[in-house]
């Protein structure tokens, strides 16, 4: 891992810690990403020389749509000034050339340009590039690789649907600042093994809440090692090798570790924890044939979500948030933000697919249709709004630590956050092979 250097706080960073509850606001559905205004917490205070507003005044819009393109650009930027350029994002590499080795079966990524898709009206999103094709090719065909030979992930008759998740794709869109392709199959072997404890431990490839604790737990020492005797410790080992799940689990952890620090790996662990917790409360409703209030299906998805995806992205951009940053509440909540967001647009693109599958299976319409009684196409609208006030309050709220902590590695981390959200939705807006919208325009 490169070194940062120091990260000295700025005077007056305590206050990042405080929140206040305020939300974003309404913006564009579409175009480049805004930069909106912090809460309230993160304000200047006004110098006491400056006039008070008057009773009932609204503040000055000019200072406040200042505020909102300096501090969101500052974000997308990234760090500037003396020391931070081996901060930005580089290439460290010449173009991939395939090895002169035996033939694997390419992703459909790599055969041409993607489709376009159609992006969920209305909702609140922001273009990116077509990821590097070079990389998509060269990251789809080193997955396929070790999810075949290394670690028997799925069994032939899977092998199209490993296909159609188009990894390669998703990856490279994610982590356009990875400095080299071994940095970008950290985070891509680690997506395939979670997607394969959540097929074959939770969904419809064998997957049942009967019993999941047990197989979650067991798993997850596959992340997080047993420390046990010698008498019982061979045991264990061999478990590992036992499925397929844990077989991926242990691999894709074993790389990482090798490119992480103690600190992010730990990071990591503890975000897979949360994971598994939200898995384990939909088994239980599932169990039940219970449709959970709104807010407690939000709450799950806080856990059940994306979130160990972009608290990797200084692991894969080949740099460390250090662990105090990192804590600090102002970012964990940023990061919480964005990924409930990025869940939620999951829950609005696979609404049609998940319809069509056996048994119900909850999503954020689905159960805002069946809790507040209304139709499943206003349930659908409805989703989407929540989607988007999410994604103004992820905004706004990394805008302001931003300005809070203008540290080079804060201000790069919140930009890879960013730029996996953005990631995250080009993904499922344009993998028409897993993913079709709702005929509710």
């Amino acid at each position: 891992m490169s070194d940062p250097g120091p990260s000295p706080l700025p005077p007056g960073l305590p206050a990042v810690g405080a929140r206040t509850g305020s939300r974003g606001t309404t913006g564009p559905g579409t175009g480049a990403r805004p930069a909106l205004p912090g809460p309230p917490s993160f304000a200047r205070t006004r110098p006491a020389d400056a006039p008070a507003a008057p009773d009932g005044a609204r503040p000055a819009q000019e200072d406040t749509v200042t505020a909102r393109r300096s501090a969101m650009a500052r974000i997308l930027s990234g760090p500037t000034g003396l020391g931070t350029a081996s901060l930005h994002p580089c290439r460290t590499e010449p173009p991939a050339v395939p090895e002169a080795s035996p033939a694997v079966p390419q992703a459909p990524e790599a055969t041409g340009a993607p489709a376009a898709g159609t992006p969920v009206p209305g909702l609140y999103h922001h273009p990116v590039p077509e990821p590097d094709q070079a990389r998509v090719e060269e990251v789809s065909r080193r997955i396929k690789r070790w999810a075949v030979d290394e670690v028997q992930a799925f069994p032939p008759e899977w092998e199209d649907q490993f296909d159609g998740f188009s990894v390669g794709r998703y990856m490279v869109a994610c982590h356009p600042d990875a400095p080299t392709v071994d940095h970008l199959m950290i985070a891509t072997r680690l997506m395939v093994a979670e997607n394969a404890v959540d097929d074959c431990y939770c969904e419809d490839h064998g997957g049942s809440p009967i019993g999941l604790g047990s197989r979650l737990l067991l798993a997850h020492t596959a992340l997080d090692p047993l420390h046990t005797t010698g008498e019982y410790e061979p045991a264990w080992l061999a478990s590992l090798g036992s499925d397929a799940p844990r077989r991926a689990y242990r691999s894709a952890m074993e790389y990482f570790v090798r490119q992480s620090s103690a600190s992010q790996a730990d990071r990591y662990r503890h975000d897979m924890a949360r994971l598994h917790l939200g898995y384990l409360a939909e088994a239980a409703w599932s169990q039940e044939d219970h449709v959970p209030e709104v807010w407690e299906y939000l709450a799950m998805r806080q856990f059940n979500n994306f979130r160990p995806c972009p608290t990797i992205t200084d692991t894969v951009g080949g740099y460390e948030l250090p662990a105090d940053l990192h804590a600090l509440p102002a970012m964990q909540r940023v990061i919480a933000l964005a990924g409930n967001a990025t869940t939620i647009v999951n829950d609005l693109y696979s609404y049609t697919k998940e319809l069509n599958s056996p048994g119900r299976h909850l999503n954020l319409p689905v159960v805002i249709a069946e809790r507040e009684g209304v139709s499943e196409r206003d349930a659908y609208l409805k989703a989407v709004e929540v989607h988007n006030d999410l994604m103004h309050a992820f905004e706004s709220e990394a805008a302001a630590l931003a300005a809070a902590c203008p540290v080079p590695t804060v201000l790069r981390f919140l930009r890879g956050v960013a730029v996996w959200v953005d990631g995250n939705h080009y993904w499922h807006q344009t993998n028409t092979y897993r993913y079709s919208l709702p005929d509710f325009w």
